[in-house]
């Protein structure tokens, strides 16, 4: 028998948490119709996978790719990285639903949000959708390269129903505001959305310094968006969250439990401080997940907050610090701060200005070796680097700026910096671990190689997964939380949404700070090594780091549901 295409002789790790085995696959008319032993079967393409590993293609959970999308198809990136499905609209940050003329509150918005420039959202994109379903159909007409589902955002219907007020602490929607917002809930849904996501969370603000709409949205609002969720999509409808747990932990996990109860599949941002965390949470979900009420968590992989350096930020901000980083390009920066006069005032104001001081020992250069090290033995903080060489931390910064030529990158530990309770905190049963969030805060830090670093770092190299766990993560059990069709695991006549990966090889690469956005807007992309191939629908987008030109990606409007 002849098939369009056999990946042969890999080890497959089939996202369902089962034990690999050893098998050929056969893809056609972009499905995987035969895993097996097909050594005596004829294919159009074969693509060797003796000694490599094959996986279904990762489930991104968290992304902001909402407008991204216009002028990076490639979904880069995300696509550098195995993803073959991307969640975007998390956080409530979309842009759609959208009334006549407040497309540019909602482009400034994403921009306060996730640094992305107003102006670059609003010429990169067409704007010429209203409802959430015309939205979906624009993403579709860009032909993207990965699949894409799609949330309606807090910000865009709380704002569309109540106006600037949805941003004030203490206003809550009145009952003609309300029933307006739950219409656009149902109709989103009704359109394709997969669900609703909204924003808690305190840093995320509106160009005024307000935080977000729906942020100070009360018990009332939230259940009846979640009750609209399930009205309109079914049991199983997600209900994603950014929360926070830091003034309002009690309150942010009766709204998990109250949608969890409606119906809803609710999804937050988590993780654990210290190890007493960890308990406190995994008590949560086996009491909610005994009487069936699904909620689950995304966490961060890594140590992660920031990147600093001369790309788009430091961590000193003095006058002259200021001056510096608004010289045009890193060659610039680097050429100034080898003035010998220039370099004395930036380190004595610094110095003056007290320094690093206590974020020393939470900033981690990522080296200038070939690849990154995110010093998950701890052994290489400025402070700890300064204390060795004998130096101030501003001395031994500015040194090694200028050693790297304005290259080298400092990652801040303001998430997931107890490494044991993070880790611990990733095995519990009902977390995925990965918070790509790719397309957000573009200029300031990228964690979109979350799935490489975890297949990479902590499942070959320090075990806190088996693969076969560690995969079924990020693949099956990503699919099944958005209620993904025929999508997330390697099973005949499902979707040949597929990784062919050299595991022994992989790693993540050095962020790369680039000018390629409209208007010529920075940010930061990672690239990769290691993975041979992904396949989107049985066809391969991206081979060994290059794109083939080929976009199957589809936009996913019906979902399982119960």
């Amino acid at each position: 028998m002849a098939h369009e295409m056999i990946i042969s002789g890999g080890t497959v790790v089939d996202g369902t948490g089962a034990a690999s085995t050893r098998a050929d696959v056969a893809i056609d008319n972009g499905r995987i119709s035969r895993i097996g032993d097909l050594s005596g079967e004829q294919a159009g393409e074969t693509i060797d996978a003796t000694d490599k590993v094959v996986t279904p293609g990762f489930v991104d959970l968290h992304t902001h790719l909402d407008a991204q999308i216009a002028w990076d198809p490639e979904m880069r990136p995300s696509s550098y990285h195995g993803v073959t499905t991307a969640l975007i609209g998390n956080c409530g940050v979309t842009f759609a639903p959208v009334a006549d003329g407040q497309a540019r509150y909602l482009a400034e918005l994403m921009e306060a949000v996730e640094d992305i420039a107003a102006d670059a959202i609003m010429d990169g994109l067409p704007w010429n959708w209203n409802s959430f379903g015309e939205y979906l159909n624009t993403v579709e007409s860009l032909n993207p390269t990965l699949n894409v589902v799609a949330l309606a955002g807090h910000s865009a219907i709380r704002f569309e129903a109540m106006g600037d007020k949805s941003c004030d602490e203490g206003v809550q929607a009145d009952d003609k505001e309300l029933a307006r917002i739950v219409e656009l809930v149902e109709n989103s849904v009704k359109e394709g959305a997969v669900g609703f996501s909204t924003s808690r969370f305190l840093g995320h603000r509106v160009p005024d310094g307000r935080l977000t709409p729906g942020t100070w949205a009360d018990p009332r609002e939230t259940q009846a968006i979640q009750e609209a969720v399930v009205r309109a999509g079914g049991r199983g409808g997600l209900f994603q969250v950014a929360p926070d747990m830091q003034t309002r932990f009690q309150v942010e996990r009766e709204m998990f439990q109250t949608g969890a109860e409606v119906g809803c599949q609710v999804l937050f941002s988590g993780g654990a401080g210290r190890p007493e965390d960890v308990q406190r949470w995994n008590d949560f979900f086996e009491r909610n997940h005994a009487v069936g009420n699904r909620i689950n968590s995304i966490c961060h992989t890594r140590p992660s907050g920031s990147f600093f350096g001369l790309a788009q930020q430091s961590y000193l901000s003095t006058p002259a610090w200021r001056e510096l980083m608004k010289l045009p390009t890193i060659a610039d920066r680097v050429e100034a701060l080898s003035n010998p006069a220039t370099r004395e005032k930036l380190i004595s104001e610094a110095k003056e200005n007290g320094g690093f001081g206590d974020a020393a020992a939470r900033l981690h250069p990522l080296g200038m070796e070939e690849y990154p090290d995110f010093d998950l033995d701890r052994k290489r903080s400025l402070q700890q680097l300064a204390d060795a060489a004998g130096k101030d931390p501003v001395d031994l910064y500015v040194e090694r700026l200028l050693e790297s030529e304005g290259r080298e990158l400092w990652n801040v530990w303001a998430f997931g910096g107890n490494l044991e309770a993070q880790w611990e905190y990733m095995r519990l049963p009902y977390v995925v671990p990965m918070l790509g969030d790719a397309g957000a805060h573009v200029g300031q830090f990228t964690d979109a190689d979350s799935p490489t670093f975890l297949l990479a770092e902590l499942t070959r190299d320090r075990g806190v997964y088996t693969l076969e766990e560690a995969v079924h993560r990020i693949s099956g059990k990503s699919a099944e939380i958005l209620g993904l069709k025929e999508r997330g695991t390697l099973t005949e006549g499902n979707f040949a949404d597929v990784n062919v990966i050299d595991l022994p090889n992989l790693t993540s690469c050095h962020p790369e700070y680039v000018n390629d956005f409209p208007h010529n807007g920075g940010r930061l992309v990672v690239k990769s090594r290691g993975y041979d191939a992904t396949l989107v629908s049985g066809k391969v987008v991206i081979a060994n780091g290059a794109y083939t030109g080929d976009r199957p990606g589809s936009v996913i409007r019906d979902f399982a549901r119960d």
